[in-house]
């Protein structure tokens, strides 16, 4: 395992917000753009896939373009191709700070044609760094693991991991050991030891609780089920899935390398997820997904959603 750009935090994230901006599979329909995810993890915005449009749906359900990262699950055109569009409409709002795309071989071949794709030159740098399944990107507060899948070609699915957190502060202990309140108490919940002016060194683990788990969300992209998915799932907060296919049209998702919604189910199961959003759907569910929910559910008893353009979950933290 890879591990790039150490980042130490014990703080965790303030937020975890996803907005769908594309649920469809292939193409976009009346009601649903094609593929497109944003991640709002704590003051990072992360964008995972960007079919063509996403910038518009960036808009109408009000995430901002203030994107720290690109993560692309595979390079099929429903997936990536909105990213020319999208770096152009970046450099014409003034942004100036680097931005880098992440995505599974061949991404620098496809990307770096992508970024040179029109007339003008863009004012800011764009990175792209290929991953491939195992590696893991550090960030504040939280990880990006690649997931590799099974597709039709290289691909990648994505688990965010937020760090664990510091147990409760107890302000009353600390009052007892002398702490004044005031920025002690902020090291001490940060996990830094402080000096009181005796000279007492007071740790935090004095005045802290039982350390708690990050909260853990994870992207399938499109695949198959498959272990890897399973594994990388393992009682998360929540499995966003692909559920290209209903039970008849189950020929179809293996000869495309898709899933099914009933399939989705089952690996939300076998994984213990929390919760399981379905999404990239065929547009013969563009109109009515219940069916596909219904298969879905007769496997996995945990809270489920059909996701819709512009649906949004946000995660509490554990406790």
């Amino acid at each position: 395992m890879v591990v790039r750009q150490p980042v130490v935090s014990t703080t965790g994230l303030s937020i975890l917000r996803l907005t769908f901006l594309g649920t469809s599979a292939a193409m976009p329909t009346l009601h649903r753009n094609v593929s497109g995810l944003a991640v709002k993890a704590g003051s990072d915005l992360l964008l995972f896939d960007c079919g063509e449009g996403s910038q518009r749906q960036m808009i109408r359900f009000g995430t901002g373009f203030s994107v720290d990262a690109v993560f692309f699950t595979h390079f099929h055109a429903d997936h990536y191709l909105g990213i020319i569009g999208f770096l152009r409409t970046l450099g014409m709002g003034g942004r100036t700070e680097s931005l880098t795309l992440y995505g599974p071989p061949p991404a620098k071949k496809i990307l770096d044609t992508a970024i040179h794709l029109g007339v003008d030159r863009l004012a800011f740098p764009v990175e792209v760094q290929e991953l491939r399944g195992g590696e893991v990107l550090k960030r504040q507060g939280y990880s990006v693991r690649a997931v590799r899948v099974d597709h039709r070609v290289n691909a990648l699915g994505y688990a965010l991991e937020e760090d664990t957190r510091p147990g409760r502060f107890d302000a009353e202990a600390a009052k007892a050991l002398g702490v004044p309140h005031g920025p002690e108490f902020g090291k001490l919940q940060k996990g830094q030891p402080i000096t009181l002016a005796d000279g007492t060194v007071v740790t935090p683990d004095q005045v802290l609780g039982q350390s708690r788990a990050g909260r853990r969300v994870v992207i399938s992209g499109d695949t198959r089920p498959c272990a890897a998915m399973v594994e990388a799932s393992r009682e998360c907060d929540l499995l966003v899935h692909e559920a290209t296919f209903s039970d008849d049209e189950q020929s179809r998702a293996l000869e495309t390398r898709h899933s099914t919604a009933r399939e989705a189910g089952k690996v939300a199961a076998e994984a213990k997820a929390k919760r399981l959003v379905l999404t990239h759907l065929s547009s013969r569910h563009d109109v009515d997904p219940r069916p596909l929910l219904e298969q879905a559910r007769q496997e996995f008893s945990g809270v489920c959603d059909v996701a819709f353009d512009g649906f949004t979950v946000e995660l509490p933290l554990r406790e």
